[in-house]
């Protein structure tokens, strides 16, 4: 019989140093890196033209945010192997926050699809609106979708299904 394991959660991503605080993700789009492996691994350093990310030495540190310097422009995304960082803007409108994931599936939705969107442990949540969709050089062919979804579950949404 197969087990299923748990995905940490918030509260244990919010404990890493790669996570914003409550104010700042309360203040626009700002990266949200829930990397809790320490292994060999900074291109999310070496991507974020700002230096908002550090790893340093060793390089199996985890990814620290400097949420002050984050403009989220969302280049870390891309470039995480791990597809472990996310963006999320929760002043995106009044009703709905804008979250920001890396997506390496086909086929790719479109501007405009509804999705159903899943929390961290695969789980259904709600549905979201593709705002926009980016697939270019810049993005070393990881699609990156930009979702509207209600602001109750903004901080939740990781992925589609």
């Amino acid at each position: 019989m197969l087990t299923k394991i748990k995905a940490a959660t918030k509260a244990d991503f919010q404990k890493t140093p790669g996570y914003p605080s409550d104010a700042r993700i309360k203040q626009g789009m700002v990266v949200i890196i829930e990397c809790e492996q320490d292994i060999p691994c900074n291109p999310c350093e070496t991507t974020c033209a700002q230096k908002a990310i550090k790893i340093g030495l060793p390089i199996t540190n985890l990814p620290e945010l400097d949420e002050n310097a984050c403009i989220g422009c969302g280049q870390c995304i891309a470039g995480c192997p791990g597809l472990a960082i996310f963006m999320v803007d929760m002043t995106f409108s009044e009703e709905t926050a804008l979250v920001v994931i890396p997506y390496e599936y086909y086929p790719r939705p479109a501007k405009g699809d509804t999705v159903t969107v899943k929390n961290r442990d695969g789980e259904n949540i709600g549905t979201g609106k593709i705002h926009k969709v980016i697939n270019n050089a810049s993005t070393d062919k990881t699609t990156i979708l930009y979702i509207e979804v209600d602001r109750a579950i903004g901080e939740e949404v990781r992925a589609i299904g």
